[in-house]
Order: structure tokens, then C-alpha cells, then sequence
């Protein structure tokens, strides 16, 4: 793509989800490669709320979305049980998909939506926005540069703290928390210890009155022997971070995984009984995540790797939840 190039993707949004709305579609403000050009609720009313912040044409009803001309692709944030269905529906009429993590709730879903999108020659991609914030490009050139020499372990947490639902008459149940939750430090331990990890161990919390998986924990193990130890819930204070801890040192990144774009994230070092702090710059990674996935289809990239993410990463979640069984 030319830098005189004005292309951009049409997108047509599938729901309108909470993360939709305060983070995914003020992000595309910033991002010039993308375009809203329709927005499908089951209320209309609530559609056109959307359309008048974002633009787009107000739709009520995903089938009817799904067959207009001026959407080249979809934006699905609908529930997790949601998502299988509804990105096979935008397969097979011809639109790419770009699907909130996480993008199925079980190994065979995930499956079913790579082996179409690679039939029909569409993008498929999981919204891993935190991915896509360069703090964390940074930590790896810092780690790959021997910062703290070479790592012997990779640790991480995300948990999010219980909300009253909307109507105050309790607390916000959680459909599917180990794919939801889980997913961010399973996918920062893929990001920093690479493919081929397996599960040595986990625990998977019994049903509470906060979802079937309230909280759980992992210990994978990389090919050459790297341990990770994750920990997630929604039964807790607000953890959102990883620690790389090696012979020579240690490094600690907090709110790694919600990261606000004016944020100036601190990474914090510590070597030789000395701790230093180093201010990494901020990022808009929703706007990134966004440019990514325009990109592979405006530039036909191959995309071939973003699908391959979806199964490692669908693969690793069904490892977990069977050793917590």
C-alpha cells in the first residue's frame, strides 16, 4: 500500500458490546485504514445510539448487516458463545472477521471458523488488542539484549474485580471466565516463551455464584524448560501484569494487558540488589490492533498466521481446562 493510498476497510459491527463502545470504536478516530460503515443491534434504538458517536448506517439485524455491499468486513464483540456462530455466518457471506478474544469457547469451534476462512481466502483474526502495544516489543528487545540475563521464568495475573449489574441487584455473573480471563496471560506467556507450550499443571475453581470457572491457575512449561505460572479471576483486586525473572535479574510490567493510550507504562528492573525504573512510551494498541488487521486485507498479506494463532492459542485453553478437571 502506497503511502498516497486513501483505501480503508469497511467495517461492519456485529453488536453493540460494552468494549465496543469505550474502547474498539473511539480507537478507529485514529486509525484511517478502517472505516464504520454499519452497526447491527437486536434493538435498533440502541444501533442508532452507536451510529450517531461513530458513524455507519443503523442495522437491526446481524443477518441483514452480513448482506450489505459496503461491508467489507466485521467487527464481532457479542458473548464469547457468540462468537463461533456468528463469524461462521460472516464466513460464508464473504466478509473478513475480526472477532473479540476470546474467539471460541472450545477447540472445535475454533477449528471449524480457520478451516472456512482458509477456504473462502478471508481474514480471520482474534482481537488480542494488548498484543499490539509496542511496552511490550520493547520488553522482549530489552530481554533479548540480556537484560536480565537469560530468563528462567515467566509469571502472570489478570483479575477483575466484581461489578453490581446494571440494574444494582447483584453482582455481574461471568459466562466462560477461563477463556475470557485466562486468555491474556496465556497469551502473554505464548508472546514471550514462544510456541510449543504444555501444561504441567492447573486448577480450575469450582462453580460460584460468579460463573461456572470463577478463578483458576496454570503452570505450562516451554520446550527448553522455561516454566510459567499464571494465575486469573474475576473474584479478585485488579491485577493486570507480568514479571520475566532471570539469571541476572528480574523485570516487572503492570497493567500490561488494559493499558489507557496516555499511559506512560513503568517497567521495573531489578539487578544486583539495585532497582531501576524505566518509562516506556504510550500506545494506542486498539488503534494498532485495528491498522493490523486492515492492513493484512488491504495489502493481501498472508494471513495464514493469524489464524494459526487462534488454534495454538484455542489448543492451550482445552490443555488447561482439562488438567484442572
Amino acid at each position: 500500500m502506497s503511502g498516497t493510498d486513501t483505501r480503508a476497510l469497511r467495517i461492519g459491527v456485529l453488536g453493540c458490546a460494552d468494549i465496543a463502545r469505550r474502547r474498539t470504536l473511539p480507537s478507529l478516530a485514529h486509525q484511517p485504514l478502517m472505516r464504520v460503515t454499519a452497526v447491527a443491534s437486536r434493538r435498533i434504538e440502541r444501533a442508532r445510539e452507536f451510529t450517531a458517536q461513530f458513524g455507519g448506517a443503523a442495522v437491526q439485524d446481524y443477518e441483514q448487516l452480513l448482506r450489505r455491499d459496503d461491508v467489507d468486513a466485521v467487527y464481532v464483540p457479542l458473548p464469547p458463545e457468540l462468537h463461533a456462530e456468528w463469524t461462521l455466518r460472516a464466513l460464508e457471506a464473504g466478509k473478513h472477521v475480526w472477532c473479540e478474544k476470546p474467539f471460541a469457547t472450545g477447540l472445535a469451534d475454533a477449528e471449524k471458523a480457520v478451516a472456512l476462512a482458509r477456504e473462502r481466502g478471508l481474514l480471520l483474526m482474534e482481537n488480542f488488542m494488548f498484543l499490539h502495544h509496542s511496552q511490550h516489543a520493547r520488553v522482549r528487545e530489552l530481554v533479548a539484549d540480556g537484560l536480565i540475563g537469560d530468563v528462567q521464568q515467566f509469571s502472570s495475573e489478570f483479575g477483575i474485580p466484581l461489578q453490581p449489574d446494571q440494574d444494582g441487584s447483584g453482582t455481574l455473573r461471568r459466562a466462560s471466565t477461563l477463556p475470557e480471563v485466562a486468555a491474556y496471560p496465556l497469551r502473554a506467556a505464548q508472546l514471550f516463551l514462544g510456541p510449543g507450550l504444555r501444561v504441567a499443571g492447573a486448577h480450575v475453581r469450582p462453580p460460584s455464584a460468579h460463573g461456572p470457572q470463577p478463578a483458576g491457575s496454570a503452570l505450562l512449561r516451554s520446550p527448553d524448560g522455561v516454566a510459567a505460572q499464571l494465575s486469573y479471576g474475576v473474584e479478585h483486586s485488579y491485577r493486570s501484569g507480568y514479571e520475566l525473572w532471570g539469571s541476572r535479574g528480574r523485570l516487572r510490567l503492570e497493567r500490561a494487558f488494559s493499558t489507557p493510550d496516555e499511559y506512560t507504562p513503568v517497567l521495573k528492573v531489578e539487578r544486583d540488589g539495585r532497582l531501576e525504573e524505566i518509562a516506556l512510551a504510550p500506545d494506542r494498541h486498539f488503534t494498532n490492533t485495528a491498522g493490523v488487521f486492515a492492513r493484512a486485507v488491504l495489502e493481501s498479506q498472508d494471513f495464514t498466521p493469524h489464524a494459526d494463532a487462534i488454534l495454538a492459542h484455542a489448543r492451550l485453553v482445552d490443555d488447561v481446562e482439562r488438567a484442572g478437571a
